[in-house]
């Protein structure tokens, strides 16, 4: 009987030893499951996780809000940022979504995450307003484009965030933006692109009926957040009394408030380039914008990735779209791009090519992927 006593706790130790190492291999974070959490964190969806990512470098933090049709948009975009992550940075994507766009996302990242090593992982939490006049924070300009403004308070456990529209695209490494908080001085906490470079073209400083930052305001579709310095800085409370004063003068909405607080604030923001935000009014008439090392992001604003009036734009969007991972990014993105675009053409955007694929060829050469057999 002693003999069975010894082999039982044998066994059970063998057994929470085992069960240990498994926890500190995973940093205690369970690996495949996802996981319906209702908490402070306004109720997410954790993905698979892996120590293995976290060991590469500061981990980059890339939040995306998604409701009705932006649902695919936004997949396109987190597809884009790990198709180009040449250096295998590790990422985590925070999706904010309307509940029944969560399990689209779940199905579809998980997917991504085994065919990708897990080199990504991600979070999936639910919009969240603020209960005064929540169905007009909601329905502000375009469906829930105003949560950004309230990222601060929906991510507590977060320092910092690359903030992006769903109609962007990637065309190099989310880490050269990244790095760019490095360059912000000890009062900013937000970095964006202007929304003009030109000034006979701009919208604020010939349209708008309420004050913006600079002489041509800037475009929050692609937005560094500090969040614990705006936490500090008390945003939200900032934010609600904007909103008062000008609700009936917003024709950007959350853009447009924005501007607005950088306007009174100018020495809280950090400016970049245009090539990181590159938009058709960039090159539509005239190119304005000129990239010297290439356009790193593309912002497909007022549906241009969805139209045939700016050629590229489309192009680039659909290529992405139908690329396969872990295949040929050379044969099956940029050779694509240059077979498909029909040249000459009447846009001005597509004359500039090369200089939207100047990024994916500096890196990815013909046959650099090579399958694993």
């Amino acid at each position: 009987m002693k003999v069975y006593r010894l082999l039982a706790v044998l066994v059970l130790t063998s057994f929470l030893l085992i069960w240990y190492y498994i926890l500190r291999v995973n940093n205690g974070l369970f690996n495949g499951i996802s996981l319906g959490v209702n908490s402070s964190f306004s109720g997410f969806s954790l993905g698979r996780k892996s120590h293995r990512s976290l060991a590469n470098g500061t981990e980059i933090a890339i939040v995306v809000v998604a409701c009705g049709e932006r649902h695919n948009e936004a997949l396109n975009m987190i597809k884009s940022a790990i198709m180009f992550n040449r250096n295998q940075a590790p990422l985590r994507f925070i999706v904010v979504a309307e509940e029944q766009l969560k399990q689209n996302f779940v199905e579809k990242l998980d997917d991504w995450q085994e065919i990708n090593d897990n080199i990504f992982t991600y979070e999936i939490h639910s919009l969240t307003f603020p209960e005064a006049n929540k169905d007009e924070w909601k329905k502000l300009f375009k469906p829930c484009a105003a949560q950004r403004l309230f990222l601060p308070s929906l991510l507590p456990h977060i320092d910092s965030v690359l903030y992006v529209d769903s109609d962007t695209i990637f065309l190099s490494p989310v880490q050269e933006l990244w790095s760019m908080f490095r360059n912000f001085n000890a009062s900013q906490f937000a970095g964006m692109a202007p929304e003009h470079e030109d000034k006979n073209a701009g919208w604020y400083n010939r349209f708008a009926r309420h004050p913006y930052y600079g002489d041509l305001g800037v475009n929050s579709g692609v937005m560094l957040m500090n969040l614990t310095r705006m936490r500090d800085f008390k945003w939200e409370e900032h934010i609600m009394p904007i909103y008062k004063e000008y609700r009936l003068k917003l024709v950007w909405g959350d853009q447009d408030i924005i501007n607005i607080l950088f306007h009174h604030h100018p020495d809280r923001l950090y400016i970049f380039p245009c090539d990181w935000n590159y938009r058709a009014d960039h090159c539509m008439y005239m190119s304005v914008c000129d990239a010297p090392d290439g356009v790193k992001i593309i912002h497909g604003n007022r549906g241009y990735f969805h139209s045939y009036v700016q050629p590229i734009f489309n192009l680039l969007y659909t290529t992405i779209e139908e690329y396969a991972f872990r295949t040929d990014i050379h044969s099956n993105f940029i050779r694509t791009v240059e077979d498909s675009l029909t040249l000459p053409s009447n846009s001005n955007c597509d004359k500039l090519l090369d200089k939207f694929l100047q990024d994916p060829r500096k890196y990815f050469k013909q046959n650099q992927y090579i399958e694993e057999t």
